[in-house]
């Protein structure tokens, strides 16, 4: 198969160079017919061979928590575009052949493949195999005329299509597989721009949408005559309104050892002076300003950094016994720093380096921000850690996994 897809990807790099603004009109349709069929037969692949990757376990084997973290540190895929892919792969491994057919033949795309693969699990619960390849048969047909969206209104009503004397049960099914579907497919997603902002994208089921609009209506209202915000400003000011709200109720779970809050590490002299800016805990920048006006209502806790940003002394805060090493570990680490992690600091223990019971120090220059999973996989696995010439963690992989057992850092939680 290596070898196929190599020849592949070398046909394709010599359509890639081909000069597309020559072909006559009916060409250059054929050849865009063409290259989307291609695409969804090689998705066809792809998703094999990632049913095949998560199926022998591959992820774990080499130090990622799941599948889809691992995908995304080899592909360079989004989390949420990883699991997508791996759960079509494993519908399509287990479910009707016919839809992984269709795909590897370029008769439907990806998204359509899933529609239909969600619809025959729905027949599937109503009917017979027989009556299952009859509804991918019409399904397939209908993909060449509409798009997922419609395609997945018209597979509500299969039955009437190819079993009508049990169409009217199995619209009850097919109400409770959709209500199951927005149960599973319920998702937030953070994401962060270049400039330091968050994009929330989701979707919430009935009940959480309910709760949600029951907080955030009463305070998106004008706040008088000289409010100019518009809808989406009012709706992310009480969205923030709703976030102070929560974190001075105190009742918070903690998070890593810390109760919830915000960090910013900031220069004090410069802070006094209203000149400096402030980096938050999730490695982003916030202007003078806000500084100064988060710092009226917090504690500030003193740290002594050298140039390179290596902390070489933190203040204490009495309240927690671990406050100071665990801020120094936060102000280092940045996270989990086990190469490939994108857990925040929040979500992580400090791991001792020389183990305690060896002999090891409670120290900062023997300490390291892991998450619970690279935790546990540092201490069942020949992976090793130590602190580079800079102060900061380096990870050695064991030798099966990289002959030559290069030192791998961390790259998301700090800016190069």
């Amino acid at each position: 198969m290596v070898e196929e897809l190599a020849q592949a990807d070398d046909a394709i790099a010599a359509c890639a160079d081909a000069a597309a603004w020559a072909l006559p009109e009916h060409d250059l349709i054929a050849a865009l017919d063409a290259a989307h069929r291609l695409q969804q037969r090689l998705a066809a692949v792809t998703l094999t061979l990632i049913r095949e990757v998560d199926g022998r376990g591959i992820a774990r084997t080499q130090g990622a928590s799941c599948t889809a973290v691992w995908l995304r540190e080899r592909l360079r895929l989004t989390i949420p575009a990883a699991r997508r892919l791996i759960d079509l792969a494993t519908a399509l491994n287990t479910g009707n052949p016919g839809i992984r057919q269709a795909l590897a033949d370029g008769a439907i795309s990806q998204d359509q493949a899933r529609v239909i693969t969600d619809t025959v699990d729905t027949v599937n619960r109503s009917a017979d195999a027989e009556t299952a390849d009859k509804a991918v048969g019409v399904l397939v047909g209908w993909a060449s005329q509409f798009d997922p969206t419609h395609l997945r209104k018209l597979g509500t009503r299969i039955l009437d299509h190819v079993a009508p004397d049990i169409a009217d049960a199995a619209t009850q099914a097919a109400l409770d597989a959709e209500a199951h579907r927005a149960t599973r497919d319920r998702h937030l997603t953070l994401s962060e721009q270049t400039d330091g902002r968050l994009r929330l994208t989701g979707t919430l089921d009935t009940e959480t949408a309910a709760l949600f609009r029951a907080a955030i209506d009463p305070l998106t209202a004008h706040s008088g005559p000289d409010d100019k915000r518009s809808p989406g400003q009012r709706r992310h000011d009480a969205l923030a309104d709703i976030c102070r709200l929560t974190l001075r109720t105190g009742e918070l779970p903690e998070n890593g050892g810390d109760p919830a809050q915000i960090v910013i590490t900031t220069n004090y002299d410069a802070l006094t002076r209203q000149l400096t800016t402030g980096t938050l805990d999730t490695d982003l920048n916030l202007t003078p300003d806000t500084v100064r006006r988060l710092a009226c209502d917090a504690s500030i806790l003193p740290a002594v950094l050298s140039g390179t940003g290596q902390v070489l002394d933190v203040g204490r805060q009495r309240r927690l016994i671990t406050g100071p090493l665990r801020r120094a570990l936060v102000l280092r680490d940045r996270g989990c720093a086990f190469p490939g992690c994108d857990r925040p600091p929040r979500w992580c223990d400090a791991h001792h380096i020389h183990h305690w019971a060896d002999g090891g120090t409670t120290s900062l220059t023997n300490a390291v921000l892991l998450c619970g999973h690279h935790h546990r996989h540092l201490h069942h696995n020949d992976w090793t850690v130590q602190l580079g010439s800079d102060g900061h963690p380096e990870f050695t992989p064991p030798a099966w996994l990289d002959p030559e057992q290069l030192p791998r850092r961390n790259h998301y939680h700090r800016r190069t």
